[in-house]
């Protein structure tokens, strides 16, 4: 669907709006960013004390996942709702919950939920709880429900590699079928939009299966300067980067580097693809790690 078929998707004089949960985060604010582009309104839950900090042009509305409060009202008069937790969050499942609950007593039409590629691996708690919360808003809202499952990000990595030195607490050598960031959004805009989409499940796995080495040789041919992968331990990453970070955060990561030193993280790569023939999503090909990489300043 090219950005015109979205837009005839708003409909003239419709205002409603479409509410981003996780607003504040890189994939709420492409996802908001998307609907603004094509001249939707959106109400962006935040935290509260946290109003300041959601994208520009939209609305924001505060909300306390952790109790629910403000769900009544973030959700009232709304087309549709994106749900996305908070990166591996302990209480995803209890989100779910007044997420579920609150949808349909307001009655929303639709609700897109974002959830991971591959949610029933079990090496990964945090992957089995998108697993139940998936179930727990399907049996709420039955054909309502929208589900997305994107691979880790090209983003993740981008800043990274524009910098010389790629560093990855996992083997270089583990497979991953990273997706862009600027897709996932795209699709996430048409499953809120398209009045025939509903009650479908579509994995976002990008187009290629690379390894970070292999990203590191073609983000350097690209970039046409050098860079550099290493491999850090997991002791040097929960010294370092990972020290910030809640203990329950710490523990679900560490698991998901163990499980890519354990045969990576891959999806089928024409997955992508079809979801975008389903959504009608995007009128040209899945962008490669190459493509996110010559983007770079």
């Amino acid at each position: 669907m090219s950005r015109t078929e979205i837009d005839q998707l708003v409909t003239p004089g419709t205002h409603a709006p479409v509410l981003v949960i996780g607003a504040t985060g890189k994939t709420g604010r492409a996802v908001a960013g998307a609907l603004v582009a094509h001249g939707v309104p959106v109400r962006a839950a935040c935290r509260p004390g946290r109003e300041d900090a959601v994208p520009a042009g939209s609305a924001p509305v505060a909300v306390d996942l952790a109790t629910g409060a403000g769900l009544g009202a973030a959700l009232d008069g709304i087309r549709a709702v994106y749900h996305l937790a908070p990166n591996v969050h302990p209480d995803e499942v209890g989100m779910a919950v007044r997420l579920a609950d609150a949808a349909a007593a307001a009655g929303t039409p639709r609700v897109v939920f974002h959830s991971v590629l591959h949610p029933d691996d079990a090496r990964m708690p945090h992957h089995l709880r998108k697993r139940d919360a998936e179930r727990v808003l399907r049996s709420a809202l039955d054909d309502r429900l929208t589900i997305l499952r994107p691979a880790a990000y090209h983003q993740n990595l981008l800043d990274q590699a524009g910098a010389g030195v790629i560093t990855v607490p996992y083997s270089p050598d583990a497979p991953i079928s990273n997706v862009d960031l600027g897709d996932v959004a795209q699709v996430a805009a048409a499953a809120l939009l398209n009045p025939v989409i509903g009650g479908g499940v579509h994995d976002l796995a990008g187009p290629q299966v690379l390894t970070t080495e292999e990203m590191g040789r073609q983000a350097a041919a690209a970039l046409g300067r050098r860079v550099e992968v290493r491999r850090i331990s997991i002791e040097s990453w929960l010294a370092g980067p990972g020290a910030s970070l809640p203990a329950p955060a710490r523990e679900a990561l560490v698991a998901m580097f163990r499980a890519y030193d354990d045969g990576g993280l891959v999806g089928d790569p024409a997955s992508l693809l079809g979801a975008l023939g389903a959504l009608g999503a995007l009128d040209r090909p899945a962008t490669t790690w190459v493509e996110a990489v010559s983007r770079l300043p």
